[in-house]
């Protein structure tokens, strides 16, 4: 029976080569600007920037998502590749009266990653550095109550980098309550490859899908079909691509962070290629193609189940579009904390993806919206034969 699915189809596409320079210089670029959710334009002008000078057609939504066109030889249905501009942060609740700031996160994270972070208050006057403390930050003061207070937001506290010690002075350096809160991203990339950086989610996603875009145009590769590069500016606060999208694109990949972990196959040199996250299986389709288009390209990848984790498909979903998705990932240690992935993985991931967008769509059936079941796809629901996957001499036996 067929399944209507381009991997048995077509001969699969070979990966491009990809210029890592290139992706080191761009990712250490988007980390050096803040852009908690809510406080993403700057970032979003140097995407627009990069993709000029790439020579990339791309427009922009009301609150700055990007859409971007590589035009293929067919327009419609058309396929995406999303990643997402906006990282964790935090935002200012109160001003204390010890010329102190109480934060609440911006997107899900852990205090404990908070506690001694470098920070950056975002006000209307100009920023101001700090640094959020647990609120028995001095062992000499209080002893084993430094270890045993609660890991909580309310037992944080945000010290401003200047001569301040009560309300009113914070007033009048023009900090107020709503303020952003940067997290300072300390990047390095060490001589063994690894790159150790807050916010590698998913900045590190978005280098890398720059990357690829550049390898295709460069290359001056014909894709099959339209592929609009989309770069999403909510995702840490579960909007993501739900509102860039428009109606033609049938198949949806976003890129994103895998976590490395006791319990996760996930690791920091090869890709993930996700199965599952908290919302839902991934489209079993359009994983099979991305999964043999890693094995023809020999590209380092495993596939991964994530229970706590949600991403831009989600959000594309769960605004009501009817599209095939999936996630592919560069492995991570230490997601939303200080985290770190290695140059081999990212490397790995572009190659996917430009492999991918040369691919034709995964069901050819999705040139219609709406149509008969004549021609819909199959999944293997029969057992096995165990012995066509035998070695000849075990076969004989």
């Amino acid at each position: 029976m067929s399944t209507q699915n381009a991997t048995s189809a077509r001969p699969l596409p070979k990966a491009l080569s990809i210029d890592l320079d290139y992706l080191k210089r761009v990712m250490l670029r988007l980390l050096q600007h803040h852009s908690p959710t809510g406080y993403t334009d700057q970032v979003v002008h140097v995407v627009c920037e990069e993709l000029t000078a790439l020579g990339v057609e791309h427009e922009l939504t009301r609150r700055g998502a990007i859409r971007a066109s590589l035009q293929g030889s067919r327009r419609a249905p058309d396929r995406a590749v999303v990643a997402h501009l906006d990282t964790i942060g935090a935002m200012v609740t109160a001003l204390k009266p010890n010329g102190r700031l109480s934060v609440t996160p911006i997107g899900t994270w852990s205090p404990r990653f908070a506690e001694g972070a470098e920070v950056t208050v975002l006000t209307e006057l100009g920023s101001r550095s700090g640094t959020i403390l647990p609120l028995k930050a001095s062992g000499h003061t209080f002893d084993s109550e430094v270890d045993s207070q609660p890991v909580t937001w309310d037992n944080v506290e945000l010290r401003v980098d200047e001569l301040v010690y009560d309300r009113a002075g914070l007033e009048r350096m023009g900090i107020a309550v709503g303020d952003f809160v940067g997290i300072d991203t300390n990047a390095t990339i060490t001589d063994s490859g690894f790159v150790k950086s807050r916010h590698l989610d998913d900045k590190a996603g978005v280098a890398t899908l720059l990357t690829a875009i550049k390898a295709i145009v460069e290359g001056g590769v014909h894709l099959p079909v339209d592929c609009h590069p989309l770069f999403t500016i909510s995702e840490e606060v579960g909007v993501g691509a739900s509102g860039v999208l428009h109606q033609d694109v049938a198949e949806l990949v976003a890129i994103d962070t895998a976590p490395q972990a006791p319990g996760q196959e996930s690791i920091e040199t090869s890709v993930t290629i996700g199965m599952k996250d908290s919302t839902g299986p991934f489209d079993w389709h359009l994983n099979r193609l991305l999964v043999s288009l890693a094995r023809e390209n020999e590209i380092a990848h495993v596939r991964d189940v994530f229970r706590y984790y949600s991403c831009d498909a989600a959000a594309a979903l769960e605004a009501g579009n009817d599209i095939r998705t999936a996630v592919i990932c560069f492995g991570t240690d230490a997601t939303h904390g200080y985290e770190r992935t290695h140059l081999s993985s990212l490397e790995g991931l572009a190659k996917l993806l430009t492999a991918y967008m040369q691919s034709f769509p995964a069901v050819e059936r999705d040139t219609q919206q709406l149509g008969p079941a004549r021609g819909f796809t199959h999944q293997p629901e029969e057992e096995a034969d165990f012995h066509a996957f035998q070695r000849p001499e075990h076969a004989a036996e």
